[in-house]
């Protein structure tokens, strides 16, 4: 029997505190202005100065907390290189702005092209795909014509520009970090080639948002690529790294707490997606379904405006999985939605 999962550090640091969770690594907490309102930074002392795991966005304030943690925690001692675990803006808002300040940036190769292209690509108005996603989702009529209205989301908005050159991480390479070797292995389906990293030295787990201990991370299909999998990607590689998984081990997430119990937490994560499946099954087994209705079967919270993007991008994903598997099939309906029944 695994063991259960425990969070061993439960208070998490201040805004410009840090807590030691290993020696020589520190636990930092930034703010975000959403819902998740924060994410984890690692800073790991090597011989020269120290490595920082993810930034935060790109706003004046994590600027301030930056600041007031790189002058007191870290003692003014140099970022020599910083380390992005994935893509999405609360982790990589401040690479170039620590690349300004000489640091050099570490990512994967897909992670540093999705970063780069989704920032330089700024719209004024939505575009005529992304409204289609929209429909083709089944959006609510109401958020979909406030959504036209609107100056869409720009990556720019809250990530400082990148510029050229990074040095890349690739899957089962080594990398030394604070004192240790680490094993670089990615995830999938959160966000393609996540590097997670593995201590051969003390059982640390630097697991970015793949591996969470509370929370699962969004799965979500965006316009960029309507007809993708990532769900299936992201079961696979919870497959993938489980072998790997051992009760001592010590994992620093991207969100929430630092955690022990890895094995239980990467069973949880498979079977809570297996879960959602056979409930989706059960939810248009009689009535087809667009994806915009199909929230119930799927989350155990009330998806309002600020969680609606997020939850329909997630339903649209546990959808293409049983499309791709073959359970459902799809037509469409009178207002222009894709609506799905079992095949």
């Amino acid at each position: 029997m695994t063991a259960p999962i425990r969070t061993p550090f439960e208070q998490a640091p201040g805004a410009t505190e840090a807590v030691e969770v290993a020696d020589g690594v520190l636990w930092l907490r930034i703010s975000l202005p959403m819902v998740l309102d924060h994410v984890n930074a690692y800073a790991l002392r090597d011989d020269d100065g120290w490595t920082l795991v993810d930034t935060g966005l790109n706003t004046r304030k994590t600027r301030e907390i930056w600041q007031n943690v790189l002058d007191g925690p870290l003692a003014g001692v140099p970022v020599r290189r910083l380390i992005c675990t994935h893509h999405h803006p609360d982790h990589i808002g401040l690479a170039g702005w620590f690349q300004g300040q000489g640091a050099e940036l570490h990512m994967t190769r897909t992670a540093w092209l999705f970063g780069r292209m989704l920032t330089l690509d700024e719209q004024a108005e939505v575009t005529d795909t992304q409204v289609q996603f929209w429909v083709d989702a089944g959006m609510d009529p109401e958020i979909l014509a406030k959504r036209r209205s609107e100056r869409p989301f720009n990556f720019a908005d809250i990530v400082h520009p990148m510029p050229l050159g990074f040095t890349r991480l690739t899957e089962g390479q080594v990398i030394r970090i604070g004192g240790r070797d680490w094993d670089i292995r990615f995830g999938q389906g959160h966000a393609p080639d996540h590097a997670t990293f593995w201590s051969r030295d003390d059982g640390l787990v630097i697991g970015g948002d793949q591996l969470l201990a509370t929370i699962s991370p969004n799965i979500g299909v965006y316009a960029t690529e309507p007809g993708a999998d990532p769900l299936g990607e992201w079961m696979k590689a919870c497959e993938d790294l489980q072998p790997f998984a051992h009760e001592d081990q010590l994992v620093l997430p991207g969100h929430k707490l630092p955690f022990t119990g890895l094995p239980a937490r990467m069973r949880q994560l498979i079977d809570n997606h297996h879960g959602a499946l056979t409930r989706l099954r059960n939810h248009i087994a009689a009535t087809p379904r667009s994806a915009a209705d199909c929230f119930p079967p799927l989350f155990k919270r009330t998806i309002d405006d600020g969680t609606y993007g997020l939850a329909l991008v997630e339903a649209v994903a546990h959808l293409n999985h049983l499309h791709r598997l073959g359970d459902v099939t799809r037509r469409r309906r009178a207002d222009g939605a894709w609506e799905y029944l079992p095949a």
